[in-house]
């Protein structure tokens, strides 16, 4: 069982600080009394040196890893492979193996796209794992070096994350709403969007009460609540955003998948279901209608 003395904060080493939950993590961070949340800066092609990664640990000397660190674009992962590899897989496994040697549990973030797609009803953390192109076989590796190399781990799979913060589906909605008066996405492709918020702030409920039940292992699924489509999430971001701005876009288009991803496939069922983490850590998802409302209002605030 991992102990803490109750007259200090838990101490997490964000190794992604600049990556959309890294920073939510961060923000959380800042206005916490039982957290102090640091972000880990590093060179990548440093990361699978042992000795880089372990100063990177000695520095701050962490109670806690949660590794926000991935190379997440889909499209371009298919055409820069290695740098994907080294940053889903082998940066992972050095940081996996120094943890174990200093006893420092990792909490990791991992995505979707380990399934194919096809079974629409919400992939549990026990259905088989299929992944598709190199980004989620890229994560699939990733996730079993940690199984392999450290016991102590917590893998959180995650879909349709969206923030304020850099490359992601809203930010790349608003940015074209404000220049192109048609736009259009998948009306085939299911899925529950999740903002980087909700995320920091199970990450941080699974840290807390794993000081109290360190055998909670293992991996797990969460989402923002309610299933939808691309385009109906495109929808509710067009509705909410043409209350504070004029946009130039004036119509939506739901079209195939297929006309829209041609560079790289990507699951048509991105469903998780999140009953495991809800029986183990008593943890509930939260709709993400209202965390869009509430990430696109600071936005404009």
């Amino acid at each position: 069982m991992l102990h803490w003395s109750s007259d200090r904060k838990i101490k997490i080493l964000v190794t992604g600080p600049k990556e959309q939950v890294g920073m939510a993590l961060l923000s959380a961070g800042e206005q916490s009394d039982i957290f102090e949340v640091l972000g880990a800066t590093s060179n990548a092609p440093d990361l699978r040196d042992k000795q880089v990664v372990a100063k990177l640990l000695e520095q701050s000397n962490p109670d806690f890893v949660v590794n926000t660190l991935g190379y997440n674009s889909v499209v371009v992962s298919e055409k820069k492979v290695d740098l994907c590899y080294l940053l889903n897989r082998d940066f992972l496994a050095v940081l996996a193996e120094i943890c174990s040697e200093k006893n420092i549990p990792i909490i990791h973030l991992s995505t979707d796209h380990v399934f194919d797609g096809h079974y629409a009803s919400g992939y549990t953390e026990d259905d088989q794992t299929i992944p598709l192109g190199i980004f989620g076989k890229s994560k699939w590796q990733g996730e079993e070096m940690l199984r392999q190399k450290l016991e102590q781990h917590l893998i959180l799979r995650v879909s349709w994350l969206f923030s304020p913060w850099g490359d992601n589906f809203l930010t790349r909605s608003l940015q074209t709403a404000r220049t192109e008066t048609d736009m259009y996405a998948a009306d085939d492709r299911s899925g529950c969007p999740t903002s980087a918020g909700d995320i920091a702030r199970v990450v941080l409920a699974i840290i807390r009460q794993l000081n109290e039940n360190a055998g909670a292992w293992g991996t797990y699924h969460y989402c923002g609540a309610e299933v939808t489509t691309r385009f109906k999430f495109l929808e509710a971001i067009y509705d909410r955003a043409q209350h504070k701005e004029e946009l130039v876009t004036k119509r939506l288009h739901s079209v195939p998948r297929s006309q829209l991803y041609a560079n790289a496939e990507r699951p048509a069922s991105s469903v998780l279901n999140c009953k495991k983490l809800l029986n183990d850590f008593g943890i509930h998802q939260r709709p993400w209608r209202s965390e869009l409302a509430q990430v696109i209002d600071n936005l404009y605030n």
